[in-house]
């Protein structure tokens, strides 16, 4: 009995009939960070493959108006925590994503954690509807699970004069699914 056998012609056309293959994607449901545990929805973050890296689109609402640091947390839990016998609304999220252990906060270009994200510049209104680029993120793969979050300050993407780029409090938690 002969098998068939399919020529090459055959699995270049089986394949451009299947379409381009998907790029990887994950999407947080971001909440708000109390001293409770999580709030109100505030929208998502979703992070995709990109030719130069990882693709970041947010589409939030409700959220104070300004630049806020906007981090990749080594531990998927949004919930709160203690320090100092005081409440952190995300605590439990960790500190910056850092499986390179670079010990040090550079932003998204820069060589420090990977978690490091771009600035998220939040509207008069309260959302942000922004595209942005993390061009040293490669492999979504170690981020699935991982809490996204969003700080109350800005990011100046150094330790110095405040540490992790003086983001201060969490106000926003979201684990990548």
């Amino acid at each position: 009995m002969r098998r068939w056998q399919p020529s090459a012609a055959t699995i270049a056309c089986l394949l451009l009939a299947a379409g381009p293959a998907l790029a990887a994607e994950l999407r947080a449901d971001m909440k708000q960070a109390t001293q409770t545990g999580t709030g109100d929805s505030l929208g998502t973050v979703t992070i995709s493959d990109g030719s130069g890296g990882a693709s970041i689109k947010t589409a939030l609402k409700g959220l104070p108006p300004g630049p806020h640091g906007f981090h990749i947390h080594q531990n998927g839990s949004c919930q709160p925590n203690t320090a100092n016998n005081q409440p952190v609304p995300a605590g439990a999220a960790g500190g910056h994503y850092d499986p390179n252990n670079a010990g040090k906060h550079e932003g998204p270009e820069g060589n420090g954690h990977l978690g490091d994200m771009p600035l998220l510049q939040v509207a008069q209104d309260g959302n942000a509807n922004q595209s942005l680029a993390a061009p040293h993120i490669k492999d979504l793969s170690g981020l699935k699970g991982k809490a996204v979050v969003i700080h109350g300050g800005g990011d100046n993407y150094s330790d110095q004069p405040q540490p992790l780029g003086g983001g201060g409090a969490r106000i926003a938690c979201g684990i990548l699914e």
